[in-house]
């Protein structure tokens, strides 16, 4: 998959205006996952990416492995797209369903095991939601809460 067809599709999943939108909502995503996981871990997530939506996991992150719970990333996201908790949330949940698609599933596993299962109320596995529902479809557009 080429950058084009990936902020498309995400501009289509996310029914966002143009795609300026669409890069913002992977970039605030991928950065702030690119933070969270150790330097390896997000090298190997996202090797199968295009080259310039790899380079927000990798590259544009000066500190790997950083500790920060759910909320923390959620605000992160939020800040970056500039947009509220809810929408980022929402919208990281389809970018890590697109990014579910086009890596290898020990990739992607690599992912949920790198994240804590539960901290206090919040679970890292809400952003696992969309692909824990089968992938996002068609149908899909409602948001739902972070």
């Amino acid at each position: 998959m080429q950058f084009d067809e990936f902020t498309g599709q995400i501009q289509h999943r996310l029914g966002l205006p143009g795609t300026g939108e669409a890069v913002r909502a992977a970039r605030a995503t991928l950065l702030t996952l690119g933070q969270r996981l150790p330097e390896g871990n997000a090298e190997d997530l996202a090797a199968s990416l295009p080259i310039e939506i790899k380079w927000y996991m990798t590259g544009a992150v000066h500190e790997h492995g950083q500790r920060f719970d759910w909320t923390e990333f959620l605000d992160r996201v939020s800040r970056i797209e500039h947009t509220d908790r809810a929408e980022a949330a929402y919208h990281a949940r389809v970018v890590v369903d697109l990014v579910h698609s086009l890596v290898p599933e020990s990739d992607f596993q690599q992912l949920r095991d790198s994240l804590p299962e539960a901290e206090d109320e919040e679970d890292w596995g809400q952003l696992f939601e969309v692909v824990d529902a089968g992938g996002w479809k068609e149908t899909d557009g409602a948001s739902t809460d972070g």
